[in-house]
C-alpha cells in the first residue's frame, strides 16, 4: 500500500474516535492524527555511518464538558486503546477548572472544501542511492580546500507525512505533505585552530533542492572562509544579519505579537496594536496556501480556515497572531495561526547583497549565533556570533568569539535594508537584514 492511501484509513479512525466521545458524553471532542514515515542516511569520510527508517502514528484527542477540557494521547489505534484515551481524557478533564475560553472554534471557520497545494512529492529513493548523494556531496565539500581535514558528515532524508485533523462540528479535514533535505556539514583546521560550518537543502520535491555538488561546495566555501579568525573591535556598529540569522530575528517578533505572549502579558510588544514597531517600508505577511510552500496548510490546529494575514503593514502592527483560544482570551477573532504561521514574508524595497555591504563602513556581517540570550519579555537581545568583518563596504576577514546586544524593539524599528536573497528552506521567508547599530562585544 502506498503511504498515501492511509489518509482515508486516518479520516475513518478520526471519525470513530469522536462517535467513542460521544458516547462518553462529552459536549464537543477533537482529533489530531500524524503520521510519519521515511528514510535517513548520514556519511562520514566516504563512509555509511547511519541508515534509519521511521514510521510513527499518533492520536492527540481532546473532550469538553461544558468550559472544563481533558487531553491524553496514545499510539495504538486498536477499539479498546481508543476508549481508554477518551476514558483518560474525560477524567482529566473532571480535575480540570471551568475556562470561558475553552472549547471549539465556531463552525463556519472551517473550511468548507479541501485545498489541493501541491504538498506531496514522494521521492523513491533506496538507501544506496541516498548513500551515493551523500558522500559525493561530502567528497565535494572537501575538494574545496586542502585545509578541510575532517568531516562532521552528510545526511539525506526523505519523509512523508499525513495529518487529520476532526471535531465533533462534523469537519474533518486531512492534507499529506513531504520534506526532502540534504545537508553537509565539514570541518577546517589550519595553524590558528579548527573552524566548523555547513549548508542544507530542504524543499518539499527533491526536484527542488539544490543538487549534492552545490550543497557540499558551498559547505566548503564556508567552512574554509571562517579559518584564521580575528578578534572583532568593541564598540557600536552596523550589524549585517544573513538570511538565515535574519529569520531568526523574524522568529521573536512572531513570538512578541503571537496571543499567548500577550494575554499572558509576557512580551516587550504588549498592548502594541497600532504602533509602528518596523520602518514604514517594510511588511509582514503570512501566505498560508501558497502551492509547494514548506509552510503551507488550508486549515490550522484548530480546524480554522488558513488565510493570507497582513500581521505588520508599512511598519504598524495590525494584527496579532491568534488561536481559538487566545483570540478568546483577548477578547478577538482567531487569525488561524493555532499551531504557528504559515509561510511568513519580510515585504519590501529589496537590494543586492553586495548593496547591503556597500551601506557598511564598519561593521559586522553575522553568519552564525549562539547560545539563548533572548529575553521576550524586555526585548533585551545579547547573543553569541560569529562571521565577518566588513570595512569600506567589503568582507575584511572572518571573526568568531563575540558578542552582540540590543534591544528587539529599537533593532526592528532600525533595520536599514533588505536582501532580495529570502531563505525559503523554512517557514520564514527573511531575507538579509541590515541593522543600523548594534553594540558589539570582541575578544
Amino acid at each position: 500500500m502506498e503511504f498515501i492511501d492511509n489518509q482515508e484509513e486516518l479520516k475513518t479512525l478520526v471519525e470513530d474516535i469522536l462517535k467513542e466521545a460521544r458516547r462518553q458524553g462529552a459536549d464537543q471532542s477533537e482529533v489530531s492524527v500524524s503520521m510519519d514515515q521515511g528514510l535517513g542516511v548520514s556519511v562520514r569520510k566516504g563512509s555509511l555511518e547511519n541508515l534509519e527508517f521511521n514510521q510513527d502514528r499518533g492520536f492527540g484527542i481532546t473532550l469538553y464538558f461544558g468550559h472544563r477540557k481533558g487531553s491524553a494521547s496514545t499510539t495504538d489505534s486498536s477499539r479498546e486503546a481508543i476508549a481508554a484515551t477518551v476514558s483518560a481524557a474525560r477524567d482529566i478533564a473532571r480535575h480540570t477548572q471551568d475556562d470561558e475560553c475553552s472549547g471549539l472554534a465556531e463552525p463556519e471557520l472551517m473550511p468548507e472544501q479541501a485545498a489541493d497545494l501541491d504538498l506531496y512529492h514522494p521521492w523513491e529513493i533506496t538507501p544506496e542511492a541516498a548513500t551515493e548523494i551523500a558522500i559525493g556531496c561530502e567528497a565535494a565539500g572537501l575538494a574545496v580546500d586542502a585545509r578541510l581535514k575532517n568531516s562532521d558528515g552528510a545526511e539525506v532524508s526523505s519523509q512523508q507525512s499525513i495529518r487529520v485533523y476532526g471535531n465533533s462540528h462534523g469537519f474533518i479535514g486531512a492534507y499529506a505533505g513531504t520534506r526532502h533535505s540534504l545537508s553537509c556539514v565539514l570541518i577546517g583546521e589550519d595553524a590558528s585552530g579548527m573552524q566548523r560550518d555547513y549548508w542544507y537543502t530542504q524543499a518539499r520535491s527533491h526536484q527542488d533542492m539544490e543538487d549534492a555538488l552545490t550543497v557540499g561546495r558551498i559547505a566548503g566555501e564556508r567552512t574554509a572562509g571562517r579559518l584564521s579568525p580575528r578578534s572583532a573591535p568593541t564598540g557600536s556598529f552596523p550589524v549585517l544579519f544573513a538570511a538565515p540569522q535574519a529569520a531568526g530575528l523574524i522568529g521573536h517578533l512572531v513570538g512578541a505579537i503571537g496571543g499567548s505572549a500577550q494575554y499572558r502579558k509576557a512580551t516587550f510588544l504588549l498592548d502594541a496594536l497600532g504602533e509602528q514597531v518596523l520602518p514604514k517600508w517594510l511588511t509582514l505577511k503570512e501566505h498560508p496556501l501558497r502551492p509547494k510552500a514548506l509552510g503551507s496548510a488550508y486549515f490550522d490546529a484548530d480546524g480554522v480556515a488558513t488565510r493570507e494575514n497582513t500581521f505588520i503593514s508599512e511598519g504598524i502592527l495590525d494584527s496579532y497572531a491568534l488561536s481559538v483560544y487566545s483570540g478568546k482570551k483577548l477578547a478577538r477573532a482567531t487569525t488561524g495561526n493555532a499551531g504557528g504561521v504559515h509561510n511568513l514574508e519580510l515585504m519590501g524595497a529589496a537590494e543586492s547583497f553586495e548593496n547591503l555591504l556597500s551601506r557598511v563602513d564598519k561593521g559586522l556581517y553575522v553568519t552564525e549565533l549562539m547560545g539563548q540570550g533572548v529575553n521576550s519579555v524586555t526585548g533585551d537581545y545579547s547573543r553569541g556570533a560569529a562571521g565577518y568583518w566588513v570595512e569600506d563596504g567589503k568582507i575584511q576577514y572572518p571573526v568568531d568569539e563575540l558578542t552582540i546586544a540590543g534591544n528587539l524593539r529599537d533593532m526592528y524599528l532600525n533595520v536599514l535594508a533588505m536582501g532580495d536573497d529570502a531563505d525559503r528552506r523554512g517557514n520564514i521567508l527573511s531575507p538579509s537584514l541590515l541593522i543600523e547599530r548594534m553594540t558589539i562585544a570582541g575578544q
